[in-house]
């Protein structure tokens, strides 16, 4: 479960700490956490494996909405649909000393679904992605790593990636 922490930092003022997995439920709990400080940081920090996508992407807009900046820093990782939260800074910073990484996302078993109907799911959901990363100002064309790369895979964005598709805007030591 995502966890939601303020800290200080001599060098880099205060950030909001995300941690954790990214699960059901979380942005809603994201935003009672925002409403509930006096002040929020204008930068949040992500360290996380991933999780739900959909979840993933209502953290996001909502920090687009607050005009937040986003960074990982060295350690720290962002991975599975953590990028997508990461994606919605208006800036983003990201250490080489962390890791940003995709692979292709989990999807429910269709069980006795017809194929046509799963495959049409998996389409418009992978369109989906696509638009919010558009709205984010990221070439969709990223999403060609995660497409490639298993779900049990993932695959770490390399510093020419990271600025190519403007995941990062600015790449930190």
């Amino acid at each position: 479960r995502l966890s939601f922490s303020v800290h200080q930092d001599a060098e880099l003022g205060d950030f909001l700490l995300l941690l954790g997995p990214i699960t059901t439920g979380d942005a809603d709990r994201l935003e009672a956490y925002l409403r509930g400080l006096n002040v929020v940081p204008a930068t949040v920090a992500l360290h996380s494996p991933g999780g739900i996508v959909d979840e993933a992407l209502q953290i996001g807009r909502r920090l687009r909405d607050e005009a937040l900046s986003t960074m990982i820093l060295p350690s720290m990782i962002c991975m599975s649909s953590c990028p997508y939260v990461l994606a919605a800074g208006v800036d983003r910073h990201v250490s080489l000393r962390g890791a940003v990484g995709l692979h292709q996302h989990y999807y429910d078993a269709p069980g006795y679904m017809p194929v046509f109907f799963a495959v049409e799911s998996i389409q418009r959901n992978q369109g989906r992605t696509m638009s919010y990363l558009i709205e984010m100002g990221i070439d969709p064309g990223v999403m060609v790593y995660g497409l490639q790369t298993s779900p049990d895979d993932i695959y770490i964005l390399v510093e020419r990636e990271l600025r190519e598709s403007q995941i990062a805007t600015e790449i930190m030591p």
